[in-house]
């Protein structure tokens, strides 16, 4: 397939999402690539005839004239962009943005080259390098070396045994929170499902209650994610030294963030660490271990920062979206609710019932595909390297897009359209490893995925026991993609409670 006549710019249009299209099914109105002829049957085969056509060149095609600023600026749209860039150039393209050399890559096996065959010769993007403002050093931002230091001590908390003992909280926590939604009120799903994912992360990584600070740290991540692309600018300690309301508000964020945590670890030393099993006691005890994993003060606070971002964060907006595109699919939420009625039978969910959940766990599979909430991965090349046959140098920035890669015509029939009984055995065995990477892939996958999945299915099962989710009619739709794929303006939805349907007349 040969590459488009390049265009003179990016094109980033604000991308358009319709709460259903003219069948009822939610639907994104992106331009997606069209269909080799025999994709649908052979995914594989369809991919590597599609990047054939590259070996040997040295520069991919791509926009001839550089991006100003960086993709997260007001105003500019990164999902459009990506998905122009995959649209018009094909599985591998080259742009120039404020000095940097980028590419991008939208070809499985590209992907898997860049986390996995050769993840050695990458190391974390700039959007990486600068959530260590929010973050720290984290697992999430740490370097290699400091990443295989702190895993291991994290890891425990995410063994097989330890998430299944999680299941009860995660039922009790959207048990808790549903029964305090009203039949017929306006709730918005997106601070809902924020404050449940935050309260379980807090009691299961750290045996917490912070079910009254909810609000609080919610606002204040807000604050710090809002202005997240001031930090991707050129000359960004400059800018972060000036006065600017943005950049004082996201401050004040931060000071909040850390003062919560460090009250934290304070509590936990007054009460004692030796009984407890959870995260933040492990991570403290750390620091009176003489061995070469023991933690100072400010890398506990980092790697609590990171889990409770990425252990609620993530996990809050797939809800939020997968409840959305429920209330825009009447049919698929009444197999939801009749799978549910018969499963449960009338009791609560629990982790033994997840695998006799099949159509509830299709059904998030297939919300993470349309809404994946990490949407985009990127690497900087340590050392030049050659992707698609093309000369990648040393420096450059390589960005892959969940959002733009779960949307290919080639891997997916009908992509745009929420379809989650495409997710049979059959179909998964013939996608391409990196045609679905919702939490990535690599030596820094995704440390919390069983976790994520499990609470995703109870979460989903408990509520939809009682409540049916509408969205509220005119409420406006726009992804919001900053660190995770929010949605700009919440999602005010209707709970109708599903008793009453069932209630006797007097």
């Amino acid at each position: 397939m040969a590459a488009r006549k390049p265009s003179r710019r990016l094109d980033d249009r604000r991308l358009r999402i319709l709460p259903t299209s003219g069948n009822g099914k939610p639907e994104a109105k992106v331009e997606a690539r069209s269909r080799p002829p025999g994709a649908s049957a052979e995914p594989r085969a369809a991919m590597r005839r599609h990047g054939r056509h590259m070996i040997g060149r040295t520069r991919p095609p791509g926009p001839l004239l550089p991006m100003i600023g960086t993709l997260m600026m007001p105003g500019r749209d990164p999902l459009a962009i990506f998905t122009r860039l995959a649209r018009d150039y094909g599985d591998i393209s080259y742009f120039r943005m404020s000095g940097e050399r980028v590419f991008f890559v939208n070809n499985p096996e590209y992907v898997r080259q860049v986390l996995v065959t050769d993840g050695a010769k990458f190391t974390k993007s700039r959007a990486l390098e600068r959530a260590r403002k929010l973050l720290g050093d984290g697992l999430l931002t740490s370097d290699a070396a400091s990443h295989e230091r702190k895993r291991p001590l994290v890891q425990p908390a995410f063994h097989r045994a330890r998430i299944a003992e999680y299941g009860a909280t995660m039922v009790d926590r959207a048990q808790a929170l549903s029964e305090q939604w009203r039949h017929g009120e306006v709730i918005d799903v997106s601070k809902e499902m924020m404050r449940l994912t935050l309260a379980v992360a807090a009691r299961t990584l750290f045996d917490l209650d912070l079910e009254s600070k909810a609000d609080a740290v919610g606002r204040a991540l807000r604050k710090v994610l809002e202005s997240f692309w001031l930090t991707l600018l050129p000359f960004s300690d400059v800018i972060e030294a000036l006065p600017l309301p943005a950049v004082r508000a996201s401050q004040r964020a931060r000071a909040e963030l850390d003062a919560l945590i460090y009250e934290m670890m304070a509590e936990r030393r007054a009460d004692g660490l030796g009984h407890r099993r959870d995260v933040l006691s492990t991570l403290m005890l750390g620091e009176r271990d003489s061995t070469a994993s023991a933690l100072s003060d400010q890398e506990v606070r980092d790697e609590v920062m990171t889990l409770l971002l990425a252990g609620h964060e993530t996990t809050a907006n797939a809800l939020m979206w997968t409840w959305y595109l429920l209330s825009g699919c009447p049919d698929k939420a009444a197999e939801v609710y009749a799978e549910v009625d018969r499963v449960l039978s009338g009791h609560g969910p629990t982790a033994a019932d997840v695998t006799s959940l099949p159509y509830t766990t299709k059904v998030v599979t297939e919300a993470m595909r349309l809404f994946p909430p990490a949407w985009t991965i990127g690497r900087r090349a340590k050392t030049a390297c050659e992707i698609g046959g093309y000369h990648v140098p040393a420096g450059s920035l390589v960005f892959m897009s969940q959002w733009v890669m779960h949307r290919d015509a080639r891997f997916y029939d009908r992509p745009d359209q929420f379809q989650p009984e495409r997710w049979s055995q059959e179909f998964k065995a013939s996608l391409p490893r990196y045609a679905y990477f919702p939490f990535g892939g690599g030596t820094r996958h995704c440390i919390g995925e069983s976790f994520a999945w499990m609470e995703l299915v109870l979460v989903v099962a408990t509520i939809a026991r009682r409540w049916q989710l509408r969205l509220l009619p005119g409420h406006p739709i726009v992804p919001q993609p900053l660190l995770t794929l929010r949605a700009k303006h919440g999602m005010r939805m209707t709970p109708l409670d599903r008793r009453r349907a069932f209630a006797a007349p007097n």
